[in-house]
């Protein structure tokens, strides 16, 4: 009996530690709010409008002329290359020119050359195959002649050529197959020769006699290729 009082009393004792309920009113809630809201608005607007404008207007504006040195006066021979190169740039002769230039083989530097104020002579010029620097020229004051030009094939180079004031003299030109630069000429004042130019129809002199406004005090053609044109020009000797 003991036994079962002593066993009650101790449940007892231990029941009533059990009423105690640890009841703690703190309600722990981590609630954590932080809301990191990154509202960076960092718009990079590049306005760098760069505007390059080249106003350079480079106006190059050339006063030189080609033919600067205007008059040469007084005759002129040409004999060698180098003598073409110091009459280059004159438009004009006052006296006569001489081209007898075995070495010869370019007249170009003479293209400003209009005018001839003597006589215009072009002889002995072995290598010299064409005319072609002295197609400014139009007109001489004095007589025209083209002698033992080995090489010469054409007179070309002489189209602007119109007038004479004295003779034509074209001689012994061995390979001078026809006178097509001369086809502008009207005028001669003096003689007119052809003679001795074995590769030169005789029909060219004769053409060449047709179309003259102001005939040649004399004429003679002779000596060179004879052709026996078709049909005969009308001042075929």
């Amino acid at each position: 009996m003991r036994c079962f009082l002593l066993m009650a009393l101790v449940t007892v004792l231990v029941c009533g530690g059990c009423g105690d309920d640890d009841r703690s009113g703190g309600s722990d809630s981590d609630a954590d709010s932080d809301s990191d809201t990154d509202t960076d608005t960092d718009t990079d607007t590049d306005t760098d409008t760069d505007t390059d404008t080249d106003t350079d207007t480079d106006t190059d504006t050339d006063t030189d002329t080609d033919c600067p040195l205007g008059t040469y006066s007084g005759d002129f021979e040409i004999d060698t290359q180098s003598d073409v190169a110091t009459l280059a740039g004159y438009s004009e002769i006052t006296g006569s020119l001489e081209i007898n230039c075995p070495s010869c083989t370019d007249l170009s530097e003479l293209i400003c050359l209009t005018y001839v104020g003597g006589n215009l002579y072009i002889y002995g010029n072995d290598t010299l195959t064409n005319l072609d620097g002295l197609s400014g020229i139009t007109s001489a004051s004095g007589g025209f002649s083209v002698q033992s030009n080995n090489a010469l094939t054409n007179l070309d180079g002489l189209s602007s050529l119109t007038s004479l004031g004295g003779y034509l003299l074209i001689s012994s030109n061995y390979t001078l197959a026809n006178l097509d630069g001369l086809s502008g000429i009207t005028s001669v004042g003096g003689y007119l020769n052809i003679v001795g130019n074995n590769a030169l129809p005789d029909c060219e002199a004769c053409e060449l006699l047709d179309q003259l406004t102001t005939a040649p005090t004399t004429t003679d053609v002779q000596n060179n290729l004879d052709d026996l044109c078709t049909p005969v020009p009308a001042n075929c000797p």
